[in-house]
């Protein structure tokens, strides 16, 4: 071997050796958001919370004296530019996870990516179907529909409701809602006596409604998320209907009051404990964080918190725990140690995963609010 010959090969190990050594000085995580589109009012306060945390992270150190580096990708609400978002993150950026989408059907498109990957998958979308049945690199953050039809099927009998109608959208968010709703309510023990869908698009639903009012029934139940269900509200004001109207935990968000305006009043919805911190008891094990972290986010932001940004808080706090409980940011072991989560407490619940359960929350997750003098407001 010639000295030049050599002297090359050493600088070439060299050279490997410098980038293994940058690399390991970083924890790369991916995140695919609906931060424009449709859904933005999703996706940007699950952008802004991600990134403000990645801040607060470095500036304490980084994940085991690593710097964070997160990879946010918009998917602009469009299931196609998810998938390539998606594939990006995994074959290029060889990120250690992956957070969000931010929508439901999103995620279950993009799902199947991340067993063959051995990536683990942290979603920010409600959908049951996203863990269930479980997907051993699968987990998502926000409470469950089931979870939420629960709370809504429970108050409505305690209140005397027996008949019960039910509108959904008919996206992937919509369409889980609208089977356990069909599933849960004769459960209960209550009636459904219509069941209307409308389309994600679709900007006026008073023949939905008009069909619903002839139904008679004692309550009525929105599934979806933003703008439909503001329509929704609108038009059964403009028809005079004063039947009860629930909303899912799809609309927990200022946004939704805004778009809805006057016609929001007094609707009743499950929610995370974000949107109504302040009203907590100073003894519940949530308060403190989720004060602290609303705090944050309006003084950054200049805006008030949503409980969809939370579902990016948990995301990514849920991750960065799972490192550090493992000391260490392959995959495997981020996913193993998610699984092994217990007991943390997150804007939307206290998470305990396991084998059987990539959810981690329960119906007490949930507290059941009303919308009054245009504000959220703790209704039990």
């Amino acid at each position: 071997m010639t000295i030049a010959r050599a002297a090359a090969l050493a600088l070439a190990a060299l050279l490997a050796l410098a980038g293994c050594s940058k690399e390991s000085d970083s924890v790369k995580i991916g995140a695919v958001l609906s931060v424009t589109g449709p859904a933005s009012f999703l996706g940007e306060p699950e952008k802004n919370t991600l990134l403000m945390l990645q801040d607060e992270i470095n500036a304490k150190g980084g994940i085991e004296g690593r710097k964070l580096e997160i990879v946010v990708y918009d998917d602009e609400s469009d299931v196609n530019k998810c998938v390539m978002a998606a594939r990006k993150l995994l074959d290029q950026d060889k990120v250690v996870a992956v957070l969000g989408p931010s929508i439901s059907g999103n995620t279950l498109a993009i799902m199947k990516l991340f067993g063959p990957a051995k990536t683990p998958l942290v979603s920010c979308s409600a959908s049951e179907k996203i863990i269930s049945p479980v997907d051993p690199w699968v987990f998502n953050t926000p409470q469950l529909d089931r979870h939420a039809v629960l709370r809504i099927l429970q108050d409505a009998k305690k209140k005397g409701y027996a008949k019960i109608a039910i509108l959904t959208v008919s996206d992937g968010y919509g369409q889980s809602g609208r089977a356990v709703l069909q599933e849960l309510t004769p459960a209960q023990g209550l009636t459904l006596v219509a069941d209307e869908v409308f389309g994600p698009k679709d900007t006026d639903m008073t023949a939905q409604l008009t069909k619903i009012k002839a139904a008679a029934p004692d309550a009525i139940v929105c599934w979806g998320t933003n703008p439909g269900p503001a329509v929704v509200a609108r038009n059964r004001v403009q028809l005079g209907i004063d039947t009860p109207l629930y909303m899912s935990h799809g609309v927990a968000s200022k946004k939704f009051i805004e778009l809805a305006g006057d016609a929001a009043e007094g609707i009743v919805l499950p929610a995370g404990r974000l949107i109504v911190a302040g009203q907590l008891p100073d003894d519940n094990p949530q308060k403190a964080l989720l004060v602290g972290y609303a705090e944050q986010y309006a003084k950054r932001f200049n805006a008030p918190v949503s409980t969809f940004g939370g579902h990016g808080w948990d995301a990514l706090m849920l991750t960065v725990n799972a490192i550090r409980a493992g000391k260490s940011a392959k995959p495997q072991d981020i996913r193993d140690n998610l699984e092994k989560t217990s007991g943390f407490p997150g804007t939307a619940g206290i998470y305990t995963y396991s084998p059987k359960n990539h959810n981690g929350l329960d119906e007490n997750a949930f507290v059941m609010v009303v919308i009054s003098k245009g504000d959220w407001k703790i209704a039990e």
